[in-house]
């Protein structure tokens, strides 16, 4: 899909990867929506790249439901996706205290799995309603974690629902293939983002020890670029991409 004059919203885009596609995506010319938390910098983002600042929380279905519908609304269209906006937390299924509570599994499921789809099947129909160009009407990205695939001690309920984001790809894209929309997911390793972004180079090397090369964390524009790649390439679909440097987590 050509990105030049497209309407894109990115959730979580206040920070990290999130922050970093949305430049990316206001550089190559399309008209841009940040969607994020009100405390966060989301308005002055918005204000750099010429954009607009809508306030979400991802974990208020009706309320994200209708965020949605007035970033659309503001942008004049919908064709480009890309969900961000994530966390976790480390409780082991059987730990010093007991079983791991059903409440912050749920929780972490609602923070990214149920979150992530309520986005992509609202995002769907607003895409849904656009002229085909080249067949196409929108493409979703969003963002599951190398977690899904060796989630380390601790990352169970992480794990889960990044897994779950993964496994989605592919029936979304077949449900949505008729619509001319594609779905994809984005796997990242370590990036630096958040807390992680002021690592020192000695914290940083044992976590990174076991990547193929670079043996480093991510970086969030190489997130982006790979988001935007995906936007540009029609013949990606229904897949989870790793973006790891050859990495696997090991069991800690």
């Amino acid at each position: 899909m050509e990105i030049n004059g497209k309407g894109a919203i990115v959730v979580g885009g206040a920070s990290g990867m999130g922050k970093a596609s949305a430049q990316a995506l206001a550089a190559a010319g399309a008209r841009v929506a940040i969607l994020d938390r009100e405390s966060s910098d989301g308005k002055e983002i918005a204000n750099e790249i010429g954009g607009l600042f809508h306030a979400i929380d991802i974990t208020d279905f009706e309320g994200a439901e209708q965020a949605l519908a007035a970033a659309v609304e503001d942008l004049g269209s919908l064709h480009i996706a890309v969900n961000t906006a994530g966390g976790g937390t480390v409780k082991k299924t059987l730990g010093r205290n007991g079983p791991h509570d059903l409440d912050t599994f749920r929780q972490v499921l609602d923070l990214n799995l149920v979150s992530t789809f309520n986005l992509n099947r609202l995002q769907a129909f607003h895409m849904s309603k656009n002229e085909a160009e080249d067949s196409e009407r929108g493409v979703i990205v969003n963002t599951s974690s190398i977690a899904a695939f060796e989630g380390q001690i601790g990352q169970v309920a992480y794990t889960a629902a990044k897994a779950g984001i993964a496994g989605m790809a592919l029936v979304m894209a077949r449900d949505l293939g008729p619509q001319g929309i594609r779905v994809l997911a984005i796997a990242p390793s370590l990036f630096a983002t958040g807390a992680t972004a002021g690592f020192t180079d000695e914290q940083v090397a044992p976590l990174v020890a076991d990547a193929a090369f670079p043996k480093r964390m991510g970086r969030p524009e190489e997130y982006a670029k790979l988001a935007l790649a995906i936007v540009d390439n029609q013949m990606l679909n229904g897949q989870c991409l790793r973006l790891d440097a050859g990495q696997r987590f090991a069991p800690r």
